[in-house]
């Protein structure tokens, strides 16, 4: 799944994101091994990867902490958040899919004075991402 191109404006604009802000690879850098799309909103940035990866090797993965089964649309993924000073800001969930997995991050603004909890957000926009993610 190419993330920039798979997920149609329709579902970006419903997740309030803007779909101009657009972005592949990490500040528009491909990784090797990773297939990157993310686009920005007024209170959160969402990035969906693509990777031959496992969900055992998130789990397993130094720093990546709180996880918790979760189901979004019928969906069943692992819900985590990356441990740091932004912990609070991020959410993330990753899908298992038939090339490896597939990872929805939300990263809320620090600017915000109120930030909104970025699971919460995440399990929202998820009803609008989610079905259009590969098997």
């Amino acid at each position: 799944m190419g993330p920039c191109t798979g997920i149609p404006d329709e579902a970006l604009h419903a997740s309030n994101v803007d779909t101009a802000s657009r972005e592949s690879g990490i500040a528009g850098i491909e990784q090797s091994g990773w297939k990157i799309g993310g686009w920005r909103g007024p209170e959160y940035a969402i990035t969906v990867y693509s990777t031959a990866r496992t969900v055992d090797q998130f789990e397993n993965k130094p720093g990546n902490v709180d996880f918790a089964d979760v189901t979004i649309t019928g969906r069943s993924g692992r819900r985590f958040r990356v441990a740091g000073a932004s912990k609070h800001l991020n959410c993330n969930i990753v899908f298992p899919a038939q090339q490896g997995v597939i990872q929805l991050q939300v990263l809320v603004r620090a600017a915000l004075d109120n930030p909104p909890d970025p699971c919460e957000i995440l399990a929202r926009i998820g009803e609008n991402l989610v079905p259009w993610f590969p098997e």
